[in-house]
Formats: structure tokens, C-alpha cells, sequence
């Protein structure tokens, strides 16, 4: 191939990828920062799986959903790379955890898709970015793409490489240890009445 349609082909893939993935860098960077709880480690995570994308951007299908394949690429690597970096993942039991502490609570708060949403959209502070920091690995992934990201569970399931069923496992689990976290977040701030009183 002569050196000026290679020059051509290299131009054109960084114009597409350049309209297509990088719109995405901030969505990518504020998960990032979620899943590694450290700016400079999330940066060098989104600019990781920025490096990577692009160099298999060739295998990007046009047209297909390019956020999904990007969030994929960059949970892979924090699952491969930075998770097994740091300490083991804490073993929680939430079988104690009653499913409807949180959200029978906020059933009030208006129409939304899940009460985590309306929670998380009308407030986003210490407390809460702390209760998610504090998830488990596993079940912070989940909850953070669906709830503050809004991927579908199967969106979730291609991109973190799990079984539908999986990926629905954890974010009830993951839901029921955010609701007992949060409750007394949204009880000090005026979001419920606590009814024990």
C-alpha cells in the first residue's frame, strides 16, 4: 500500500474515532473514578482503555453502540489490570439486608425508573459517592453502570462479561447494601421520615 493512502486510512481513523469515542471521555473518566476511588488512577485507566480502543478501533462495529464498547474495553481492564492490584475483595453477607429498606421509602420522591435514580439525581454527595466507593468490587461495577451510567442489564452483561442472570444477581445484592447505607443519609437530609421515632 503506498505511504499516502496508509497516510489517508490513519487520518480517517482518527477522525471517526475522534467523532465517535471521545465524546465519551468524560462518562468514561467519572466511572473510572468510581471504580478505582483515586483521580490519578482513573485517569491513567481512561487513558488506557482511550490507547487501546483506539488501536482496535478497526474492530469497533459502525454503527452498533460505541459508549457500551467503551466502557467495555475499560472494564475489562480495570477488572484485569487494577482490580488485581489492589487487596482482596470484602466478603459482605446481605442476606440480612431487607430488599424493600430503601425503597419502599422513597416510593414517594416521584416518578423514576428505580428510587437509586431519583435519589442519585437530585443529590450526589460525600455520603453517597462514599456508600458506593464502599460496595465490593463486583457489585459497584453493576451498580454504577446502571444506576448513575443507565445501561440496560444486558448492556451491563456484554460489557462486564457476565450472564444476564448474573448481572441482575448483583444488582439486587448491590441495591440492598446501597438501601442500608443510605438510609440514614436520606433520613438526616429530610428524604424520609424515619418511622421508629
Amino acid at each position: 500500500m503506498p505511504m499516502s493512502d496508509n497516510g489517508s486510512s490513519i487520518q480517517i481513523k482518527r477522525k471517526e474515532f475522534e467523532a465517535e469515542g471521545l465524546p465519551h471521555m468524560d462518562a468514561l473518566y467519572r466511572t473510572a473514578l468510581r471504580m478505582t476511588k483515586n483521580e490519578g488512577d482513573a485517569e491513567d485507566l481512561v487513558q488506557e482503555a482511550i490507547v487501546k480502543a483506539y488501536r482496535h478501533w478497526d474492530k469497533f462495529e459502525k454503527g452498533s453502540n460505541c459508549r457500551a464498547w467503551l466502557f467495555k474495553i475499560m472494564t475489562n481492564i480495570f477488572i484485569n489490570d487494577y482490580r488485581s492490584k489492589s487487596r482482596a475483595p470484602v466478603s459482605v453477607n446481605v442476606d440480612d439486608i431487607d430488599d424493600n429498606f430503601l425503597y419502599g421509602q422513597l416510593a414517594n420522591l416521584g416518578p423514576s425508573e428505580t428510587p437509586e435514580q431519583a435519589l442519585f439525581a437530585k443529590v450526589f454527595d460525600d455520603d453517597v459517592r462514599k456508600a458506593i466507593e464502599e460496595l465490593p468490587d463486583d457489585f459497584r461495577i453493576v451498580v454504577i453502570l446502571s444506576f448513575l451510567e443507565g445501561f440496560s442489564y444486558q448492556e451491563i452483561a456484554d460489557i462486564v462479561d457476565l450472564q444476564l442472570g448474573t448481572v441482575k444477581s448483583r444488582l439486587h445484592r448491590g441495591r440492598k447494601l446501597l438501601q442500608k447505607q443510605l438510609y440514614e443519609y436520606a433520613v438526616r437530609n429530610g428524604y424520609i421520615k424515619d418511622t421508629a421515632v
